[in-house]
């Protein structure tokens, strides 16, 4: 296989393109260009991002487009791979890895320092969602959006202030510039720190035997892990398959701020990216089939939630059965029903926020004796081999919880399995989960109904954020925490917390029940004072004392 490093990315602005069969052609014409490895157009953007050889120049990639009968308004080009050595017939290889993201790195670094070689297949961009499409932009864009909306909205008497100036094109570039140098150091840099792991651009499929081609060579390893992430999905809505729409990844991508914006389900990404848009500026309606917003969440705070981003004047419409959706960029129509009738909402743009699927389908899984769940996701065991004992994956593809932590721990857990026989067990017990809203909603365990249907005798204490000196100094009382424990043994089962920096906040919480420590030896630890961090011991205390009847540092 030809050596990558003359490798790079072309990203073009293209105007004229009116819907996704646009985005297709063009992905034609450039495909059939000499030295295009990939293409990847996007409608929505107005932008297409091409990976290819030198033997592709700018101009001839732009004389492609413009024959399809578009315009090139804009290029851009930059490295698109590091120091990584090719893999080359005869070399013997420990172990494939399927995906180049957070899970698959995890796996091939930790089997190079178990001393294996190893090679990473990718298709697409190194380093899958997080730091491409998924927590890098968009917490960068959550953070700028809130720069924004502090700078408007002074909670302190005699202070004002204001936004000088405010360029959405120029925000969403340095993000896209934070994008590329993340993907630099985190990955490329690191991928050629490792002369062991190799790194092998192609889609790889599983033939009937288990064997692996890329591009339709064979690639042997004795031991495979399959780390193939997951993508944007949408529910089957009517009428959505007959729109362009917008999703996680595309609407990140945008240059201009729409107006407005119809965003279709009240998940974690879809609260987060709604509201940061209305933040920018955006009037946004957050639609959501489910009785309320983020589910896998407490009710209590899910509720409180919802009463945060409505203050704020995002409209939020739970228990909204989706009737038909229609319209193009500029005039999208949603019609819906649920307790207040029928009604219709119109927004220049639509956000289609309605889960992620693995990325399975082109992998021929079940032909090899893979077995699949009924979401497209790979069944593995505790130790993650799939049915194939051979087999192993990791990450998204596997299924829920899709944090890039988990997805991490699960890649180098994987690789110890396949290359030792370790039978180290995937252990879920424990794992924080963070949604990056403002307030942000952090929470680890059992909910108070998940513990209940769980069995077990509960306490439960709630402490509104208005009690906590810290949010009081800040003038930002917004938010709660809610602790669930045990009644007998007094040993958390579960923390729930919706305040600013909650994410930061949870860990406590995390270690408390990692270790045991119980409700009076938490609410007895010393915190400092005017903390965040507070907030867990007055919470702990709430269990038996009336908090608003502490003295400041009690």
């Amino acid at each position: 296989m030809s050596d990558l490093m003359n490798v790079r990315e072309v990203l073009l602005t293209i105007e004229g393109m009116t819907c996704e069969h646009c985005a297709r052609s063009i992905d034609a014409r450039l495909g059939a260009v000499p030295g295009v490895r990939e293409s990847h157009t996007d409608q929505g953007a107005g932008r297409a991002k091409v990976v290819a050889t030198h033997e592709a120049d700018s101009n001839t990639l732009a004389a492609a487009v413009e024959g399809a009968g578009f315009r090139v308004v804009g290029r851009e080009e930059r490295i698109a791979s590091g120091g990584a050595p090719s893999v080359r017939r005869g070399d013997r290889l420990d172990l494939l890895v399927l995906g180049g993201g957070s899970a698959g790195f995890a796996a091939a670094l930790r089997a190079a320092d178990l001393g294996a070689s190893v090679a990473i297949v990718e298709r697409g961009a190194l380093g899958g969602t997080c730091v491409n499409v998924g927590c890098v932009p968009s917490k960068t864009l959550i953070r700028a959006a809130e720069a924004k909306h502090q700078a408007e909205h002074s909670a302190f008497d005699g202070l004002r202030t204001r936004v000088e100036s405010f360029d959405f094109a120029t925000v969403v570039a340095q993000k896209a510039e934070l994008v590329t140098a993340l993907q630099r150091a985190k990955y490329w840099d690191v991928l050629a720190a490792y002369p062991t792991v190799r790194l092998i651009r192609g889609t790889a499929r599983f033939r009937a035997d288990g064997t692996v081609e890329v591009d339709g060579q064979p690639v042997a390893a004795p031991k495979v892990i399959i780390a193939t992430g997951a993508s944007p999905w949408a529910a089957p809505i009517p009428g959505l398959d007959r729109v362009s729409y917008l999703t996680s990844t595309t609407l990140m991508e945008l240059t201009s701020l729409p107006a407005s914006l119809i965003a279709i389900g009240g998940g974690a990404i879809g609260v987060e990216l709604a509201q940061a848009f209305a933040r920018f500026g955006t009037k946004v309606t957050i639609l959501e089939a489910l009785p309320r917003l983020v589910t896998a969440e407490d009710e209590d705070l899910s509720a409180a939630l919802e009463a945060s981003l409505a203050a704020e004047g995002i409209e939020v419409r739970t228990g909204a059965a989706i009737r038909e959706v229609g319209g193009a960029p500029g005039r999208y129509r949603v019609l819906i029903e649920d307790s207040e009738g029928t009604q219709a909402f119109e927004a220049e743009q639509l956000l289609v926020a309605t889960g992620r699927r693995a990325n399975t389908t082109s992998l021929r899984l079940a032909e090899a004796g893979i077995s699949l769940g009924k979401k497209g996701e790979v069944l593995v065991d505790e130790q993650l081999r799939t049915s194939r004992p051979e087999v192993f994956a990791a990450g998204d593809v596997i299924g829920d919880p899709a944090f890039v932590y988990v997805a991490a721990y699960a890649g180098g857990l994987a690789a110890e399995n396949a290359l030792r026989e370790s039978g180290r067990r995937f252990d879920l017990n424990l794992v924080p989960r963070v949604t990056f809203t403002d307030p942000a909603l952090a929470s680890v365990g059992l909910t108070e109904s998940a513990a209940r249907a769980a069995g077990h005798e509960i306490i439960v204490s709630k402490l509104p954020m208005t009690h906590v000196p810290r949010a009081i100094a800040a003038r930002d009382t917004r938010g709660l925490v809610k602790l669930v424990a045990d009644a007998k043994t007094r040993r958390f089962l579960g923390a729930h917390i919706l305040a600013p920096e909650a994410g930061d906040i949870v860990q406590e919480a995390v270690m408390a029940m990692r270790f045991g420590v119980g409700i009076e030896e938490l609410g007895a630890m010393m915190h400092p004072y005017l903390t965040s961090a507070e907030a867990i011991k007055l919470a702990a205390q709430t269990f038996e004392k009336d908090v608003a009847k502490l003295s400041c540092c009690a």
